[in-house]
C-alpha cells in the first residue's frame, strides 16, 4: 500500500508542478468530450422526439403511399406515381375489416394571404376522418362538419404557426383569407404540438372537396381523383398484418396488377414507420458523435506530445529514480498512470460540460437534446482508453532511458 501511495504522491508532484502543461493537456480531452456529448445529445434528443411524435399520433394508424417510379430498373422516389384515389379509399373503408376510420388527403403548396400578411404553406385537403385518425385536437373554433366537407364548403383549420405568422394577436377564428384563388373563412385553430416529424403546427386544412376548387386534382386514366396518401385507423393493434394484407390484395385487384408485377403502392405502420426513422436517426447520432470523436483523436494526439515533452524534461528525475532501485515496470506504470489521470480529468470535466451545454440548449426550447447514461460511459471510457493508448509510449519511453544518460542530462 505505502508504495502505491508513494507513486501516486510522485504523480501528483509531476502534474501540480507544471500546472500549465496539466491544464492544456486535461483542456484538449475536455473540448473532445463535451463535444461527444452534445452532439449525440442533439441525435438522440432528435430520435426521442420523433418517436414521441410517432406514437402521439397512435400505434394503429397505417399509412398507404403511392409507389416509386421505375426507370431502367432503378426506383425512384417514393411517391413519384400517382396510384391511389379517393376511390380506393372509399373500396377500402367498405371492404376491408377490422378498420375504425379511412382519411385520404390530397396536398399542394399554396399562397396564403391576409391583409398585408402572406405565406406559402403546404394546404392538405382532407376528409372529416382526418382528426379521429390523426388524433388531432383544436384550440379554438372546430373542425369542418360532414355537411360543410359534403356542399364543398371554403372553410379552413389552420395550425398554430400558420395562425400566428398570418394574424398575430388577432383571433383567427371567423376571419377570411385568401386560399390560392379561392377566399376562404377560418373556422379554427389546432393545439401546438411543437416542431417535428408530421406536426400540424405548420399545416393548413381544408375539405377535399373545396380543395378541387382551388387546384386542379389529377385523375387517373379512368377518370378518378388522385389523393397524396391515404391513412387509416385500425380497430384492434392485433390485427395490423391481417388488414395490410387485405388492403394490399384490395389494391393489386383495383389496379389490375399482373401476379408478377410488384406493388404500386406502399403500406406502413406506426411501428414500421418508427423502426425505420429510429434507424436513420441512429445513423446520424452516429455520425455526429464520431465528427465529434475527431477532436477526441486530436486531444490524445495533444496528450501524447505533452507526455514526450514531459518525458524529456524531467530525464534527469528518472535518472534518479532509476538509481535509486526504481525498476523500469516502475518508470512505466508512473507516466501511464499520469496519462490516465489527466484524460480522466478532463473526461469527468467534459461530461459536465456537454451536460449543462445540452441542457442549457433543450430547456431554452432551441432543440431537443437528450442525455443517456450510455453516452456518458462512453465518453468517459473512451477518454480513458485515449489515456492509455496515447501515454504508452512515452511512458514506455521513459522506461527504456538509461539511468546513466539520464544522470548526465541537463
Amino acid at each position: 500500500m505505502k508504495k502505491w501511495l508513494d507513486l501516486l504522491s510522485t504523480i501528483w508532484l509531476g502534474l501540480s508542478t507544471h500546472k500549465l502543461r496539466s491544464f492544456l493537456t486535461i483542456l484538449g480531452i475536455v473540448i473532445g468530450v463535451g463535444s461527444v456529448i452534445i452532439l449525440m445529445s442533439i441525435g438522440k434528443g432528435a430520435t426521442a422526439s420523433i418517436l414521441s411524435r410517432i406514437q402521439s399520433m397512435g400505434s394503429n394508424l397505417i399509412t398507404i403511399m403511392p409507389g416509386a417510379p421505375r426507370v431502367g430498373g432503378v426506383m425512384g422516389p417514393m411517391g413519384g406515381v400517382q396510384t391511389l384515389t379517393i376511390e380506393d379509399a372509399e373500396a377500402i373503408s367498405q371492404q376491408v375489416a377490422n378498420i375504425s376510420a379511412v382519411a385520404p388527403y390530397y396536398s399542394s403548396n399554396l399562397q396564403l394571404v391576409v391583409g398585408g400578411e402572406n405565406t406559402n404553406a403546404q394546404v392538405t385537403g382532407v376528409t372529416t376522418s382526418y382528426v379521429e385518425v390523426n388524433n388531432l385536437k383544436l384550440a379554438s373554433g372546430s373542425f369542418f362538419s360532414a355537411e360543410e366537407y359534403q356542399r364543398g364548403a371554403k372553410v379552413v383549420v389552420l395550425g398554430s404557426d400558420v395562425a400566428e405568422t398570418l394574424f398575430g394577436e388577432t383571433a383567427p377564428v371567423g376571419q377570411k383569407m385568401r386560399m390560392g384563388t379561392i377566399i376562404v373563412t377560418v373556422i379554427g385553430v389546432l393545439e401546438s404540438k411543437g416542431g417535428g416529424f408530421n406536426s400540424p403546427d405548420d399545416a393548413v386544412f381544408v375539405p377535399l372537396t373545396a380543395m378541387q376548387q382551388a387546384v386542379s386534382q389529377p385523375r387517373t386514366t379512368q377518370g378518378e381523383k388522385v389523393v397524396s396518401t391515404i391513412t387509416l385507423a385500425v380497430t384492434d393493434e392485433s390485427k395490423s398484418d391481417q388488414v395490410v394484407t387485405d388492403i394490399t390484395a384490395l389494391l393489386r385487384k383495383r389496379h389490375r396488377l399482373a401476379a408478377s408485377a410488384a406493388d404500386d403502392f406502399r403500406i406502413m405502420s406506426m411501428e414500421e414507420l418508427a423502426s425505420s426513422l429510429e434507424e436513420a436517426t441512429g445513423t446520424m447520432t452516429l455520425l455526429l458523435g464520431a465528427i465529434a470523436g475527431i477532436s477526441l483523436l486530436v486531444g490524445g494526439i495533444g496528450v501524447m506530445n505533452i507526455m514526450l515533452v514531459s518525458v524529456l524534461e524531467r530525464t534527469r528525475e528518472i535518472g534518479i529514480r532509476k538509481a535509486l532501485g526504481a525498476r523500469e515496470r516502475d518508470i512505466w506504470v508512473q507516466f501511464l498512470i499520469e496519462a490516465i489521470l489527466l484524460t480522466l480529468a478532463g473526461g469527468v470535466i467534459g461530461v459536465i460540460i456537454g451536460w449543462l451545454v445540452s441542457y442549457f440548449v433543450n430547456s431554452m426550447g432551441l432543440m431537443t437534446t437528450l442525455v443517456t447514461a450510455d453516452v456518458v460511459i462512453l465518453a468517459v471510457c473512451v477518454s480513458v482508453g485515449i489515456g492509455l493508448f496515447f501515454g504508452f509510449y512515452p511512458a514506455w519511453n521513459a522506461s527504456r532511458l538509461n539511468p546513466i544518460e539520464a544522470l548526465r542530462s541537463e
